[in-house]
């Protein structure tokens, strides 16, 4: 048996009656058609669950098994998983090490915020104080402590993007480094895709720039209109297109009735992944604006990679690791947007540059798409349970 142990939620749909998350109900059919036996869930029990609720129907895919807000699993939890595979995000999973029966259960841990990431998302939090902030990071750095300990005892450890995996790599010898995504092979950028962005931006047509994600200080959403009217103040002809919603939302929209920008940059609510954002990606972009204040392993990377479109970002971890291997953007310091406006500029007085630039990022993002990512995934779990 496969254990996972994630912190997605349970979602109330009615009095008495929880649904999964789609995003995630779809991932763990996904595990269970990849593992060759059976597979348990464990998951919080959500604030307001009672007993005799009822859980969703998993339509007998894997068994979904609750625990206590905040409390680690007990030995019940455990029996009968030869591998389990727990989320290093929740602090109350640190002490499975003495929990499970060894050589009979192998442990893994997957991991996407560092102590660094933990510690930006709380500097950039503006509904906390000062002295809850300080605790707050005294706490975080006490559960680091013990993140690190799990870390070297577990039989491996799956890091998602650069971050984790340079922060962990010397403290396990089977480190997995992974690519979050939701590219899956039918949705990446077409030859056609490709050719008909490469001929309108030769045409001399103005610049679409697109920008997706929460409009929150973390993901650098106060940046984007100062970006677009250092942009204007540049002589670029361009669009912003930005779909989101957030904290800030009403700040952007507010700002959009500066003149300079009206007709210019647009504020869309998100819109679905598939259906919604991959095709405008794909056919309605020349290239992603991403402001990120965190080196959080976001998606939104390798997502907009796989529609065909380089990108321009701040110097964080994540983006730095990624431009590395890939060629496929621009990076400039951290706040710094109008750096990243005459970046930008600079694409627009060379589109040929930009154009090999999204023949890098579709290229990069097919040879790590979700079929890819998940499978090396599940190779090191299988791997484990055959030892």
């Amino acid at each position: 048996m496969l254990l996972l142990i994630a912190p997605a939620p349970l979602l109330q749909i009615e009095p008495g009656r929880w649904a999964l998350e789609e995003k995630f109900a779809s991932g763990m059919k996904l595990h269970c058609e990849a593992w060759p036996g059976k597979v348990r869930v464990l998951l919080r029990r959500p604030v307001g669950f009672q007993a005799g609720d009822s859980l969703p129907d998993t339509e007998g895919w894997f068994e979904l098994a609750l625990m206590e807000p905040g409390q680690p699993p007990e030995p019940a939890h455990l029996r009968g998983a030869s591998v389990i595979c727990a989320s290093a995000d929740m602090h109350e999973l640190y002490g499975l090490p003495a929990l499970i029966e060894r050589p009979a259960q192998k442990l893994v841990y997957a991991v996407e915020y560092p102590l660094e990431t933990q510690l930006q998302i709380l500097r950039l939090d503006r509904q906390m104080g000062v002295l809850r902030k300080l605790r707050s990071a005294v706490w975080h750095l006490g559960q680091e402590r013990r993140r690190r300990q799990a870390f070297r005892v577990a039989d491996g450890v799956q890091a998602n993007g650069w971050p984790a995996a340079e922060s962990y790599g010397g403290l396990n010898a089977n480190l997995l480094m992974y690519l979050d995504g939701r590219m899956t092979a039918d949705l990446f950028a077409t030859p056609e895709d490709m050719a008909t962005r490469a001929e309108r931006l030769r045409s001399g047509a103005p610049l679409r720039i697109v920008h997706s994600g929460r409009l929150e200080p973390l993901k650098g959403a106060q940046d984007l209109l100062p970006f677009a009217r250092a942009l204007r103040a540049l002589g670029v002809d361009f669009t912003l297109d930005i779909y989101g919603d957030g904290s800030l939302a009403e700040g952007v929209r507010q700002g959009l009735a500066d003149p300079g920008l009206q007709g210019r940059v647009r504020l869309h609510r998100p819109v679905p992944f598939r259906s919604g954002l991959v095709p405008i990606l794909r056919r309605e972009a020349d290239l992603f604006l991403s402001c990120h204040r965190q080196s959080d392993p976001s998606c939104s990377y390798i997502e907009a990679m796989g529609c065909g479109l380089p990108v321009g970002g701040y110097d964080n971890r994540m983006w730095r690791g990624l431009l590395g291997e890939s060629g496929a953007g621009l990076l400039v310091p951290m706040g710094r947007y109008a750096a990243l406006a005459a970046g930008i500029a600079g694409w627009d007085r060379d589109r040929e540059d930009l154009i090999a630039k999204a023949s890098a990022a579709l290229t990069y993002a097919q040879a790590h798409g979700f079929e890819q990512e998940f499978g090396l995934r599940m190779q090191q779990l299988r791997a484990l349970k055959a030892g």
